[in-house]
C-alpha cells in the first residue's frame, strides 16, 4: 500500500513543478511584449500629469483711464499669456473677501525722522480700517542698520498699534535685506488662498543691504507677494525729484503687482493707505495650468489683456516654475 502512495506523491510533485516552470515562462514572455518605447511614453505621461497638477494663481486689478477700479468684468473679457503664448484659464472669480496676510515694513533710519509720527499715525489708521478679526492678520518689522520683528502675526489692530507707537528711528537702511528676509522667513510659507502683501514705508534710500535687487525680486515673486510702497522721501513732501530712490520703489511695486505712492504732503499718507485698503478688496483672481511642462525653474512672464478698450490691468509680471529633481 505504501509504494503506490509514494508513486502518486512523486507524480503530484512533478506536475506541480511543471506548472511553476510554465507560469514563470508565461510571465517572462508577457514582460518581453512590453515595448520599451511604450514604457518611456507611460513615464513621460506620468511626468506631465504631475506638472499639470500645479495651478498658477494670479490676482490682479483693472482700472480705467482716470484710475478708478473696474469691478464688473467676467472671464470672457480676459486673455492670459505666458511668455507670449495664450493659456487656457481654468478658474476665475472676483475677490472682495480674500483673507489678507500683511507685513508692514517701516523704515526707521535717521533719514525719515522728520516724517516719522505721520507714518505711525497713517499705518495705525490703515490697520484699524483693514484688518478683520479672525480673518486677516499682520505683522510689524522695522529696518535701519538692523532688521527687527517687532510684532509677529496677529489680527488685533490694538496690539499692532501699540507696537508701532514704541518704535524709534535711528541708523542706516537695509531695505532690500528687510524685504528679502520678510518673504523668506514669514510670508513664503503662508497658504496660497490668501492675499500676501508687504506695505513698505520708506524713502527708498538703501545704503546697507547685502541682497541685490534681482535677488530680492526673485524671492518676492517666489513667495507670491505684492509690494505696496509708500515713499517718505523729500521728493514727495517738497516736490523735488529723487530719481534713484523713486525708481527703486516703483520697480519693487511694478514687478510684484503692487503699487507705489508718492504723497506730496504728510496728510496724503492717510489717503495712500486708504487707496491700498480699497484696492485689496476690489480684485480679480484667475488660475491656469501652464502649457510649458518643463520643470526647469525658469522665470515665466505673465500678461493679462482685456477686450475693453482703455482699461489697464495690473498684475505681477510673472512667476518661477518648479525645478524638477534629476
Amino acid at each position: 500500500m505504501k509504494q503506490p502512495f509514494f508513486k502518486l506523491l512523486v507524480i503530484l510533485n512533478t506536475l506541480l513543478l511543471a506548472f511553476v516552470i510554465l507560469f514563470q515562462q508565461l510571465s517572462g514572455a508577457q514582460k518581453v511584449r512590453i515595448n520599451p518605447t511604450l514604457k518611456q511614453k507611460i513615464k513621460k505621461d506620468s511626468d506631465n500629469l504631475i506638472v499639470n497638477v500645479e495651478l498658477i494663481n494670479v490676482l490682479f486689478t483693472v482700472k480705467d483711464r482716470k484710475g478708478r477700479l473696474v469691478t464688473d468684468l467676467q472671464q470672457p473679457n480676459f486673455k492670459l499669456y505666458e511668455d507670449n503664448k495664450l493659456q487656457k484659464i481654468t478658474n476665475f472669480s472676483q475677490e472682495n473677501d480674500l483673507p489678507l496676510t500683511i507685513a508692514i515694513l517701516i523704515d526707521t533710519s535717521t533719514s525719515i525722522t522728520d516724517r516719522f509720527k505721520f507714518e505711525q499715525d497713517a499705518a495705525i489708521d490703515f490697520l484699524y480700517q483693514t484688518l478683520r478679526p479672525k480673518k486677516d492678520k499682520a505683522l510689524l518689522i522695522t529696518f535701519d542698520s538692523a532688521i527687527e520683528l517687532i510684532q509677529d502675526f496677529t489680527s488685533d489692530p490694538q496690539l499692532l498699534a501699540r507696537s508701532i507707537r514704541k518704535i524709534r528711528p535711528g541708523g542706516g537702511t537695509k531695505m532690500l535685506d528687510g524685504i528679502y528676509l520678510t518673504c523668506q522667513e514669514k510670508l513664503r510659507a503662508e497658504p496660497g488662498r490668501t492675499r500676501k502683501i508687504i506695505i513698505l514705508i520708506s524713502d527708498g534710500d538703501d545704503n546697507l543691504s547685502t541682497e541685490t535687487l534681482p535677488n530680492t525680486l526673485e524671492m518676492v515673486q517666489r513667495s507670491d507677494v505684492s509690494i505696496y510702497a509708500i515713499s517718505t522721501n523729500l521728493s514727495g513732501f517738497f516736490n523735488i525729484k529723487s530719481p534713484k530712490a523713486d525708481k527703486l520703489l516703483k520697480r519693487l511695486a511694478r514687478e510684484t503687482g503692487g503699487r507705489a505712492f508718492f504723497p506730496f504732503k504728510s496728510d496724503d499718507l492717510a489717503k495712500s493707505f486708504a487707496e491700498i485698503s480699497t484696492e485689496l478688496r476690489s480684485q480679480y483672481s484667475l488660475a491656469y495650468r501652464s502649457s510649458n511642462i518643463k520643470q526647469d525653474g525658469s522665470f515665466r512672464a505673465i500678461k493679462i489683456k482685456t477686450d475693453r478698450r482703455r482699461l489697464k490691468v495690473k498684475a505681477r509680471k510673472g512667476y518661477y516654475a518648479l525645478r524638477g529633481s534629476s
